[in-house]
């Protein structure tokens, strides 16, 4: 499965309801926002995230994006908030409760939690980077052991 994997625009609307709306999320900032994406998650069907998985996470960074450029839109900062009063307006912001900057980052909307999942299921044993692809196995092409 080489290759490029391909934004599919009409699916990505049925999948994400929230930015079915063509007027509030135009093509053409759909289209930029996924290229944006790309920064983040590669298009290059490879590696331990191929074909539909790595569509779908594709797909989920691109809504995790539109998701955090709309917050920042109507005046809020993403943060995760642990409690809040009205009466003299206290807010208490939740310390980032994870690993890593990138965790607390793709916590910070539902569509970045359902990528945080995918790219942690698919990384269970760990990315390897470099090299041939056998060379993250125990053994390599054709049964050689290293």
């Amino acid at each position: 499965m080489a290759g490029i994997i391909q934004f599919d625009l009409p699916a990505f609307r049925l999948d994400f309801p929230e930015f079915a709306d063509n007027t509030a999320y135009p093509d053409a900032s759909l289209l930029a926002t996924r290229d944006a994406a790309t920064g983040y998650i590669s298009p290059q069907n490879y590696g331990y995230l191929q074909g539909k998985g790595r569509a779908r996470a594709l797909n989920l960074m691109t809504a995790h994006l539109i998701a955090l450029a709309d917050t920042l839109k109507a005046g809020q900062m993403p943060s995760m908030i642990s409690a809040s009063t009205v009466d003299k307006v206290a807010i208490t912001l939740t310390p980032p409760p994870v690993k890593s900057q990138l965790q607390w980052w793709l916590s910070l909307t539902p569509r970045g939690q359902q990528l945080l999942a995918l790219l942690s299921a698919s990384a269970a044993g760990g990315f390897y980077v470099g090299g041939f692809p056998e060379a993250s196995a125990f053994r390599r092409g054709y049964g050689i052991y290293r």
